[in-house]
Parts: C-alpha cells; structure tokens; sequence
C-alpha cells in the first residue's frame, strides 16, 4: 500500500496520513521533512540531494503515506504511489481550520513540526491564498498524467463515501484495518467516528 496526500494548507492531509498511518501501522512522512531539518533554534533548509535521498528512502519501502504541498519534485513518488488523494477544499474552508489548528497548537493541544509564532500563522494565509491562484493550476496538469490514480475531493463527504466505497475492493495482504472516519474528521476537532473494516495492502 502506498498512498500520496496532496493538498494546501489547511486542507487536512497530516490529520489524514496521521490516522490512516496509525491505524494501519504504516509508515507515515512529510515532505516538508525531506526539505527541512528540524532544530530548536530554528529549521535548516536540506541541500537537494539530501533533500531527494529523503524521498528515495521513503519510497523504496514496501507500504507507505506521503503528504505534502510538493509536487515540483516529487515525481517519483508520485509514480510509485498505488494511489494518490487531492484534498481539494475551499479555500474558506482552509482558513478555517488554519484558524483552529493555530489554537490547538497554542494550547498544545496539537503537535507542530514547527514553532506556532503569530508570523507563521499569518504566512499560512499567504500560502493558501498562492495556492488557490497559483499553485492549483500546477497541481491538476500535474496530475493529469496520473489521472488513473488520482481521486480529487473538493468535500468531507467525497473523502468518506470514497473509503466506504472501496473497501469492498480492497485486497487483505497485510492484515490491518482500514480506519473509515466521517465528515468531523476535516470540518471539525471534535470526536472522530471511526469504523474498522478489512483492510488492503494494495488498492485495485
């Protein structure tokens, strides 16, 4: 199983890869990992190649969940990927759950790679908004050469009846349990519903 998250700020990809990744076991990485070295006193940008031997030793492995905003170099994962989830939200949408993460953080009551300063929070606004100008256009011509693969949701629904819907299809080669959440898993922080259900090792 290896499953590629893709989508803006905001949009719920690490809250997806993080529960999916528990639940099944699955190895679970971001890309902004591969691009920055995380310190106290502050992130180190990577040099490229040890940035691109990030990426290579994550896809290599057998089962995995890679999520980011980055697809300018990240083709190979995006190759090697069984399946691959646009999370297409509104933009409205998107600030609002910047809005409720920024508080969470605050309150540690969510975990942040990165130090949850008023700046940074205001920068995510920045990057949603060049997002849904600039970079959306990029990512749907990317896609189009993994158009077989690539499942775009524009709302929590689409994300859960998708889940619900291919289980049915899923093959049991590793013995897990696909973790099947509702709407609350994007539009809010409340209680998850979760369902357990036979699970895959490769989509078909």
């Amino acid at each position: 199983m290896k499953i590629y998250i893709v989508g803006s700020v905001g949009s719920g990809k690490t809250t997806l890869a993080r529960i999916v990744s528990a639940k099944l076991q699955v190895p679970h990485f971001q890309t902004d990992n591969f691009v920055w070295t995380r310190h106290l006193t502050g992130d180190i940008r990577n040099e490229i190649e040890v940035r691109d031997q990030l990426l290579q030793d994550a896809i290599i492995l057998d089962h995995w969940i890679i999520e980011g905003v980055h697809i300018d170099w990240t083709d190979t994962g995006l190759q090697e990927a069984d399946q691959i989830i646009f999370l297409d939200f509104p933009s409205q949408k998107r600030v609002q759950r910047i809005v409720k993460r920024y508080i969470r953080q605050l309150l540690r009551i969510e975990k942040a790679n990165y130090k949850p300063t008023f700046s940074m929070f205001r920068q995510m606004f920045k990057w949603n908004r060049y997002f849904e100008e600039q970079m959306k256009p990029k990512f749907i011509m990317k896609f189009s050469a993994f158009e077989h693969k690539v499942h775009r949701f524009q709302t929590d629904e689409e994300v859960e009846d998708w889940f619900l819907k291919k289980k049915d299809n899923l093959k049991s080669v590793i013995g897990y349990h696909l973790l099947l959440f509702s709407s609350l898993l994007f539009s809010s922080f409340h209680l998850f519903h979760l369902l357990n259900d036979p699970v895959f090792g490769v989509f078909v």
